[in-house]
């Protein structure tokens, strides 16, 4: 019996135990989103649209201006009282006590500024800073470009507001005796023409020199390859020549190589100073009324007055007289060391009775003076010819060289390197730079004349013109370093 209970629970445990390892089939039991369908009851569509924009485009211009200014009269009773009766100018009052109040202090003061010497050498230039050198004009004449004359010379009037030229050519080393002009141009003219002078003077032979009068803006005086010396007036259209020397016995028998006005001692008149090629430098005065010009006085450089090295002056020579008018005269009684080849220039200074500036064919610009006979100091300006030298007119330590290069070196002898403060270069490779002109009375301007027959006028920056204040005590020291 035990045995039969035994064997029933052990089957019910095998049943048991066998279907812990069966699948058993579930009812499915699914529960709904309440979230979902919640979402979907609470959205919505909405749309909207603005209103149509409506454009058009519309323009307008006026057709007349209307400028009107107003000024508002015076309404101080004092300077109306004053416009009326300035003699009763002392009676307001309080005018008399002040001025006597202020009388002392204010003559101390100006006595005190008339003894300063803070601001000597210091000049006001009320113009416009300048840091760079432009180049404003380009002048040409057609007819001398087409026959390829070269400028040989530039000078300014003593308005400095017209630039004149002259025309010649260098052949071989000689000039060519073609004829030639001299231009004039007015740069203060408002219609200005860059190609086409407003003056054009015909000339028989090749113009070498021009020098414009120093007080007579008309007046131009001229040396001709002939050896004649010419005075033209630029006021006279139909004739502009007013005087000149003519193929007389007293001209020059050379061609003239420099001509200037210089002041005659009396009555204030000037004459022309020319000197040619052959060492002869004649004074000419100017006789309007039998239309020449009249010679006062000659000079000679004879071979006997060029000195060696070691010797520094010698009496006078005698010469022979060449001249029917005047007597010839040689008052050289001292010269100084030769350079290595001819001079083409030789420009005193404006600032020191002493020192002169020369530049020749060495390519070298010396600065002597006239108490020794070596040079004060030389600078290499070009490794070719220099055939123009000259100082500034307004800074005593500047000075300004055309090269055969084509050009211009600018010096200062405040700064103490030796190269240039600036350089002009025109362009056009192969012209040389035959002649400049600083202008006197605008002096930012420089005029450069070329061997391609342009004439360069260029505005030069502030600091090539306006003097600085030890300046005038620089070049003192310089002239002081004569050897004794």
């Amino acid at each position: 019996m035990l045995r039969a209970l035994f064997n029933s629970e052990l089957e019910r445990f095998i049943i048991r135990f066998i279907d812990m390892f069966t699948d058993e089939a579930q009812v499915p039991v699914s529960i709904q989103s309440s979230w979902r369908k919640s979402q979907q009851t609470a959205q919505e569509s909405r749309g909207c649209q603005t209103r149509a924009i409506h454009s058009a485009e519309a323009g307008v211009q006026t057709r007349s201006s209307v400028i009107s200014s107003t000024q508002t009269e015076l309404q101080d009773h004092v300077t109306t009282q004053f416009l009326q009766d300035p003699q009763n100018v002392l009676h307001l009052s309080g005018l008399k006590d002040f001025l006597h109040q202020v009388e002392v202090p204010v003559i101390r003061e100006l006595v005190r500024n008339s003894k300063s010497h803070a601001f000597d050498g210091f000049q006001v230039n009320w113009e416009e800073h300048n840091k760079m050198v432009l180049c404003l004009h380009q002048l040409q004449h057609p007819r001398a470009l087409e026959r390829d004359l070269h400028v040989t010379s530039v000078s300014w009037s003593c308005t400095g507001a017209v630039i004149a030229c002259a025309y010649g050519r260098m052949a071989e080393g000689d000039w060519s005796n073609d004829e030639s002009y001299v231009c004039t141009w007015n740069l203060d003219h408002g219609g200005l023409n860059t190609k086409q002078a407003d003056l054009v003077i015909d000339v028989p032979t090749a113009v070498t020199s021009l020098c414009c009068h120093p007080k007579h803006p008309a007046l131009m005086a001229g040396g001709l390859h002939s050896g004649e010396v010419v005075i033209w007036d630029t006021s006279q259209s139909t004739d502009p020549v007013l005087a000149q020397t003519g193929m007389s016995a007293d001209s020059h028998r050379e061609p003239v190589c420099q001509v200037t006005w210089v002041a005659l001692q009396n009555k204030g008149d000037f004459g022309v100073l020319s000197a040619c090629s052959g060492g002869r430098i004649l004074l000419w005065t100017v006789s309007s009324e039998q239309g020449k010009l009249v010679l006062k006085a000659a000079f000679a450089l004879v071979q006997q007055q060029v000195l060696s090295s070691r010797t520094s002056f010698k009496t006078p020579a005698a010469v022979s007289s060449e001249y029917h008018s005047v007597p010839l005269r040689a008052p050289a009684v001292f010269s100084f060391r030769p350079g290595s080849g001819p001079v083409h220039s030789i420009h005193c200074s404006p600032f020191h009775r002493n020192l002169f500036l020369s530049a020749g064919t060495d390519g070298l610009a010396h600065l002597h003076s006239l108490l020794q006979t070596n040079p004060l100091r030389s600078l290499r300006v070009s490794d070719t010819y220099v055939f123009k030298v000259q100082w500034s007119p307004t800074r005593p330590l500047l000075f300004a060289a055309a090269t055969e290069q084509g050009e211009v070196q600018i010096f200062d002898l405040s700064r103490r390197s030796l190269r240039p403060a600036a350089t002009i270069d025109p362009g056009g490779v192969g012209h040389a730079a035959t002649c400049l002109a600083f202008n006197c009375q605008n002096t930012g301007l420089l005029a450069v004349g070329k061997t391609d027959g342009t004439v360069g006028v260029w505005k030069l920056s502030t600091d090539l013109t306006e003097q600085i204040p030890t300046e005038g005590h620089l070049l003192e020291q310089i002239a002081n370093q004569v050897a004794e």
